[in-house]
């Protein structure tokens, strides 16, 4: 026993040597106390007024004029020092801080909790992710940077104090008041995370407060209701609850709030330590050499009100060595009180005057012995910048956590064998969870409510075991993460079951505690912790599931026996497409929608047309993606991002390229080679001896093209017999219209049509639609496989790009129209190819008929940018892409590649088809329906530009005349900073 009481004392003898072992570095603040400015201040103060000076009372900013009046009768007869900010908006926040610092006679201090930004207590602000989300993130230098963000935000609603950050070590999961407020259960994280975001905004002059002294994480119960007691003897205190302020004090935080706690090991009176001065005075300012601000937890809780009278308790408060009131409910009655204690010698005035001076100098160190009002005028714009909701979502990227990924479940890939289905449960409709999931692939969607009885998720159940892989999102009905579970029994089994499988990936967008109250979840084959259910949240949990994003998140506490603190798998991301802010890839978001918004409405205004699709990708990460308008000027319907348009000759490089290429590469096409190489009948045309790189850069003396529809009319206009027919048949299979069948041999026709056209007399550029029209038949040659499927099986389907294809198999109200054919077809195209020779062809061809929306087209030419790889395969040879993508006649006035085309300067040098400041090695395609592609490889800058202009008729050149797509384009290069 004498042994074990030895080992005690020693104990205690080491950690009372570790309050010693290295001195605090001081609040910058303090050297101000007997500044000019803080003198001249104390000059003009009575006795009561300084008694004042410690007294910080409530703010609303949304309760009214009977609220305002309260407050201003406070400033102007009490002379109150500070104010606290709850609820309300910005705008009305700084009107109102304006309106009470011309009332104060000495400039108000302004303080407001924080903890996860403004958004903690204002409307129409940022709230950033939550301290134990925060504490997944393993780069710290993000909570430092959200601190010079928060900072920021707070100066510019009128205030210059955080609350924050809570440094509470999170032992208990069953906490009901820190929670998800702390960094989490490991001190020395919930150390270093505090210190880099108390840093980032201190460094900003705004003081921060470490909370909630002297440690409130191992509480069951929540001291707004009531009085918690931590049991813990001194050493465990010492050793657990204290680490992370001793830390935070020696990195010299300015303020310090004090909890409402009865912790008998250092005060055994039972009075909360906010009452303490064993715990204030004793601890915090003399062991822990604490020199700063310290402020009292807000005086109206029930852990420090109950049994305590208003006033009294307040002066309870400053005589255990509290420096700030914060919620004072009887302003009058706490000054009559400490004055009383003043009077009756319990505190000197001295000691009060010592205080005021601190608090003063805190005054005048955030900036107010230099006081100016603040303006309202764009003070939404102000605090949403586009750099503080870029920090948001890296932070929410940079917390999540892998838990599980069995034999590499994810990043997903072999989409071209995989049918997928997504589950949210506890969801009411299709999530941004379930809508993220889209931009990658083809999911069919299932959502399974909070209280879902049997039937529901049996029959959810019964159909998903027709997919190869089910993504599930587990979500939260409530606003904040807390360690509560609703989903009903039903929706708990189907987790479970799917548990089991090797095809389920969870992501969880819960409070991690909760994992260890759903059966088996730890057995899933792959797991994300994303910790809230916000809207970033999910959409940065989708992109990791396909790749889009990776992750190296560690779990920041405990979860029973299924993981531990620190747990959390690196996943590499990067491999598909990702979708953030243009701030992300060092673009200026400011410029791209402002202007691109623009110059489209300039396009709809002038009637140019109806409407589009416009995405920008930089670094593989789409930043820009917006639709605009309608499908025609005589309908309501609204332009989605789902919706197909014709690529018209946008389809040479989505369609005939792609699968040239791939051949090349095989050894299969060789661009010395010919077409007589690959179609008999052109053995002895002539064009029999061109070589593929005349062919495709456009100088192989081709014509243009034909109209071939025409052959078909007689001079009456009528259509020759045997060419169309009204209904379907064996003999006329190919539809033009419901009413117009082409006879099956035509197609053959156009082949010989093409082969016995002459030849233009000089080799130069002149564009040609005739191979591109050919080319199905030359890579059918080579496959033996139809060429639509051959490029659905080999690019579109594993690429994840399900839109892109020929023949659309949509709604018409998913497709949009392009021209009214008075010509030809007699009636609107809608839903078919809008190129007459391409719908001869049963809408199958190399030169046009492919349909896309701008994100599954955004894979492909991705893919090109990547030198040939997407999704961790290569579908293309890197040499190869380089090959058929640079000017492949330099030294020629040809600008062309080889099917793609290239920057084109005029005879004055000035480039007309692209930006003006696109690289020479870019490359790209129009479409003559209004489509613009291009891609940079030095800017790695991919463009997509998707419209109907000829709707309703292709005389509509205004498009050309506004230079609309080229002009934009030439924005995303100013954007770039």
């Amino acid at each position: 026993m004498k042994k074990l009481v030895f080992l005690f004392v020693l104990s205690a003898g080491i950690v009372g040597n570790l309050y010693s072992q290295s001195k605090n570095s001081k609040p910058e603040f303090l050297k101000l106390r007997k500044s000019e400015w803080v003198d001249s201040v104390m000059k003009t103060l009575t006795p009561d007024e300084r008694i004042a000076q410690l007294i910080m009372v409530a703010a609303y900013s949304n309760r009214g004029e009977e609220h305002k009046q309260e407050i201003l009768k406070l400033i102007e007869e009490q002379k109150i020092g500070g104010l606290i900010f709850f609820q309300g908006d910005p705008a009305s926040q700084v009107e109102l801080m304006n309106e009470y610092q011309a009332a104060s006679k000495v400039p108000l201090l302004g303080a407001i909790d924080a903890e996860w930004g403004l958004g903690m207590r204002l409307d129409n602000t940022i709230s950033y992710p939550f301290q134990m989300t925060l504490g997944a993130i393993q780069d710290d230098e993000l909570l430092y940077k959200m601190g010079v963000e928060v900072a920021r935000q707070v100066k510019r609603t009128g205030l210059h104090m955080n609350f924050a950050p809570v440094v509470d070590v999170n032992n208990n999961p069953n906490n009901p008041v820190i929670n998800y407020r702390s960094f989490g259960e490991d001190k020395y994280n919930v150390a270093d995370k505090a210190i880099a975001y108390m840093k980032g905004m201190q460094d900003h002059k705004v003081l921060t407060t470490a909370k909630h002294f002297p440690g409130h994480g191992d509480t069951d119960t929540d001291s707004h209701y009531a009085l918690p007691q931590i049991n813990h003897p001194r050493a465990r205190l010492d050793s657990l609850e204290l680490y992370p302020f001793r830390r935070i004090l020696k990195a010299g935080i300015g303020g310090v709030m004090v909890a409402h706690l009865d912790i008998p090991a250092l005060d055994s009176t039972g009075v909360p330590s906010t009452l303490s001065k064993p715990i204030i005075t004793g601890l915090l300012k003399e062991k822990l050499d604490f020199e700063g601000l310290i402020v009292t937890d807000a005086m109206n809780m029930k852990g420090v009100t109950e049994g305590n009278l208003p006033g009294v308790v307040d002066k309870d408060a400053i005589l255990a060595g509290n420096d700030l009131l914060e919620f004072t409910e009887d302003v009058p009655k706490a000054i009559e009180e400490i004055k009383k204690a003043v009077d009756a010698g319990l505190i000197s005035q001295k000691e009060i005057d010592r205080r005021v001076r601190k608090i003063l100098a805190v005054k005048q160190w955030v900036g107010l012995d230099k006081y100016g009002p603040l303006s309202t005028d764009n003070i939404i714009e102000d605090l949403n910048t586009s750099k503080a909701q870029l920090l948001h979502r890296s932070l929410s990227e940079a917390s999540l956590t892998v838990l599980k990924n069995d034999n590499n479940i994810f990043p997903v890939k072999g989409l071209d064998t995989l049918k997928v289905a997504s589950v949210s449960l506890g969801a009411e409709t299709t999530t941004s969870f379930q809508k993220t999931l889209e931009l990658y692939a083809e999911v069919s969607h299932f959502v399974v409510p909070v209280d879902a009885d049997e039937n529901a998720v049996s029959e959810v159940k019964e159909k998903l075991k027709d997919f190869d892989l089910v993504i599930a999102g587990i979500h939260d009905q409530s606003k904040y993460p807390r360690n509560t579970l609703k989903l009903s029994e039903p929706a708990l089994e189907l987790i479970s079951d799917l548990s089991t499988g090797k095809n389920s990936v969870f992501s969880f967008f819960k409070n991690p505690y909760v994992l260890n109250k759903i059966d088996g979840i730890e057995d899933a084959a792959g797991l994300i912790v994303a910790y809230q259910d916000s809207e970033i949240s999910q959409e940065v949990a989708a992109q990791l599931i396909f790749g889009g994003i990776g992750a190296n998140g560690k779990l920041p506490v405990s979860v029973g026996d299924k993981f531990s603190s620190g747990d959390g798998l690196v996943v590499k991301g990067g491999i598909r497409l990702g979708y953030t802010l243009p701030e992300a890839v060092g673009m200026d978001s400011n410029i791209l929608n402002t202007r691109i918004d623009s110059l489209m409405q300039q396009a709809m205004d002038a009637k140019a047309i109806p409407g589009g699709q416009v995405l920008v990708a930089k670094d593989q990460k789409v930043v820009f993606y917006k639709v605009f308008g309608e499908h025609s000027y005589f309908d309501t319907i609204r332009v989605k991002k789902n919706d197909l348009y014709d690529l018209a000759s946008v389809t040479k490089i989505s369609a005939a390229m792609p699968a040239l290429m791939k051949l090349y590469d095989e050894d299969k096409f060789h661009l010395d080679g010919t077409l007589a190489d690959h179609l008999p009948s052109f053995k002895r045309s002539n064009k029999a001896d061109i070589p593929f790189t005349d062919i495709l850069t456009h100088q192989a003396r081709f014509q243009p093209w034909i109209p071939f529809w025409k052959d078909m009319l007689r001079k009456n206009g009528s259509y020759k017999w045997w060419t169309i027919k009204k209904d379907s048949s064996a003999r006329y299979p190919i539809k033009i219209t419901d009413e117009m069948y082409l006879h099956r041999n035509y197609p053959k026709k156009i082949v010989k049509a093409i082969r016995k056209s002459p030849l233009r007399e000089k080799k130069e550029y002149k564009y040609s639609d005739f191979f591109f029209i050919l080319a199905p038949k030359v890579v059918e040659s080579r496959t033996e496989e139809d060429f639509s499927e051959y490029l659905q099986k080999n690019f579109y389907k594993s690429l994840g790009a399900t839109s892109i294809g020929f023949n659309p198999d949509y709604p018409q109200n998913k497709v949009v129209p392009t021209e009214y054919d008075f010509s030809f077809r007699k009636e609107p195209i809608h839903g078919t190819v809008h190129d007459e020779g391409a719908i001869m062809l049963g809408g199958v061809s190399g030169h046009a008929g492919l349909f896309a929306n701008a994100n599954d087209l955004a894979k492909l030419l991705q893919m090109y940018l990547n030198e040939g790889e997407y999704g961790g395969k290569t579908y293309v040879e890197k040499e190869t892409i380089r090959e058929f993508t640079k000017r492949y006649f330099p030294d020629s006035d040809n600008h062309r590649a080889l099917g793609f085309d290239k920057r084109r300067p005029n005879s004055k040098g000035i480039v007309n088809n692209t930006a003006k400041d696109a690289t020479e090695t870019s490359y790209g395609h129009t479409g003559f329906t209004g489509i613009m592609v291009w891609m940079d490889p030095e800017e790695d800058l991919l463009y997509i530009f998707l419209s109907n202009r000829v709707h309703p008729t292709r005389d509509n050149h205004r498009l050309y005349d506004l230079n609309t797509r080229t002009q934009i384009h030439q924005v995303l290069y100013e954007a770039i900073k």
